[in-house]
């Protein structure tokens, strides 16, 4: 196993062991949203770590398998919520499909563990580790996320939203602050481990790290473009099982319009995703062209989440559409599998119609950029899920002012979703420099700025008006100009590298 040893040879036992790794995994959900204990994003890995140098390949896929389990069965367990509620298959069915979502995503850490293990049986220095952990983590993380159109949750640099490597995301973007933390675990390891020698220099290592992260979030990547403006959100809290009945149609649309009317003073009004629970075409003249003429009699312009019906081909669209100004819309690209679109219809039609989730069969947007022109300003937009992948996000730029993402949490209820997602799209304001407009249904809606930092927030379930002043911004950061690629390649290219000289 080369000279790489364990600190410890207690968890002799295989089960302690993959429970061990199990408990690593659940431990590391403790460093996200809600509860934002950023240094157990080390802590996990760590114990992770100090089990895989023992172990035979086969062994550490069972390990990163267990860690993978811990940590997405603990952390994205709330995806039965809609499965259960809105989905018609009862609680027990719905949490064995969660299951088994989540056993196959951890497959992914197996291999990670399995890679680790392989390379630690070779006759590595122990300095090699300091590579090769951080890459093959990333890289894992990075497949997670574009995989069968990909799941980028709980990618451990989001954690550190709050950490001093946060300084890092607007150079690196959020798999970099990923690597910035693996090589912190490493270093802490070898820092903890018996017998290692030069310990200062171990340490003046993390110094770096994390003292490099302080200095980087100095560090203005953008500036502003125009003055500042006023802005409202709003979230109406329309219950989700509520949201698609013939007869919520006329409250919600009330509702909405009510709280609308007293924000006319704001430049900028943005309802969340799907806040009109119709088609365009079927509240044209009723709700759309009255909103419209308000807006432009009080010099304002909204941003309306609704669905988009295209009568020649049949499609529909989950779309953002513009009032008040020119008449645009954008139509959410990248698409949720089973909530909104069906992989492999031709043979899973069935379970469209047994799941019967409304709304369920979207078709793609095809514009090439995410872009729509509000408040005399482009601006970058997102629907959904959409913010949680960054290099589409960073399409919209560097020409968008501003980023706006409209959301419905509401379909994963009172659960870890919610503050999860905030949290991602902290870390879009954050990797481009640019302030986040985040108006949902239910919450929790959101001012970010471009730091990252909330300026303000509606409360979970209550209906609420989130009014503020944006910024518009001009200017790239490094991570716009590259996106995940310096990172993806650079943790390729080490391993290569690595590789290379063995076979040597």
């Amino acid at each position: 196993m080369g000279r790489i040893r364990p600190a410890s040879r207690f968890l002799g036992n295989p089960l302690w062991r993959y429970l061990g790794a199990f408990a690593a995994g659940a431990l590391s959900v403790l460093a996200f949203a809600p509860f934002a204990l950023y240094p157990l994003a080390l802590m996990g890995p760590l114990l992770l770590l100090w089990l895989l140098p023992s172990s035979t390949p086969k062994q550490g896929f069972r390990l990163g398998w267990a860690y993978g389990m811990g940590l997405l069965g603990f952390g994205v367990f709330w995806l039965h919520i809609s499965i259960d509620q809105f989905g018609n298959l009862g609680t027990l069915a719905a949490m064995a499909i969660t299951l088994l979502f989540v056993f196959a995503l951890a497959l992914l850490y197996g291999l990670m563990g399995w890679a680790v293990a392989k390379c630690l049986q070779l006759d590595l220095p122990p300095k090699e580790l300091l590579w090769i952990f951080p890459s093959i983590w990333v890289l894992g993380e990075w497949l997670r996320g574009w995989f069968l159109s990909g799941f980028p949750w709980l990618v451990l640099g989001y954690s550190q939203i709050d950490s001093p490597l946060n300084g890092f995301a607007p150079l690196l973007g959020v798999y970099g602050v990923s690597w910035m933390l693996m090589l912190s675990v490493v270093l802490l390891y070898r820092l903890l481990l018996p017998g290692t020698r030069k310990r200062l220099w171990v340490a003046g290592g993390l110094g770096l790290i994390w003292g490099g992260g302080l200095l980087l979030n100095l560090v203005s990547w953008t500036e502003p473009a125009g003055n500042p403006f006023r802005v409202s959100m709003i979230q109406a809290n329309i219950a989700q099982e509520a949201k698609w009945r013939r007869d919520m149609l006329r409250p919600t649309l009330e509702r909405y319009t009510q709280l609308t009317r007293g924000e006319w003073q704001s430049r900028l009004i943005i309802w969340p995703e799907t806040a009109v629970p119709a088609f365009a075409h079927q509240v044209e003249d009723s709700v759309l062209q009255p909103l419209s003429a308000e807006a432009v009699a009080n010099e304002s312009e909204l941003l309306v989440g609704i669905p988009v019906w295209d009568g020649d081909t049949g499609a529909y669209y989950n779309s953002l559409m513009t009032l008040g100004g020119q008449r645009t819309h954008y139509a959410k690209r990248h698409l949720v599998p089973f909530g909104e679109f069906m992989p492999l219809k031709r043979w899973l039609r069935p379970l469209i119609q047994w799941l019967q989730i409304p709304m369920s069969d979207f078709t793609p947007g095809s514009a090439e950029r995410p872009l729509l022109t509000v408040a005399g300003y482009p601006a970058g937009v997102s629907i959904c899920y959409e913010d949680a992948f960054g290099e589409e996000v960073a399409q919209a730029l560097p020409e968008a002012a501003f980023l706006v993402n409209v959301s419905n949490d509401a379909w994963f209820g009172d659960s870890l979703a919610p503050p999860q997602h905030l949290e991602i799209a902290r870390m879009r304001a954050l990797e481009t420099g640019r302030y986040m407009l985040r108006s949902t249904n239910t919450g929790i809606s959101a001012l970010i700025d471009p730091k990252g930092k909330l300026q303000g927030f509606s409360p979970a379930f209550q209906a609420h008006v989130l009014s503020g002043e944006v910024v518009p911004m001009q200017g790239a950061t490094p991570y716009v100009r590259v996106g995940n690629w310096a990172v993806i390649l650079f943790s390729m290219l080490l391993l290569i590298f690595t590789l290379w000289r063995l076979r040597r």
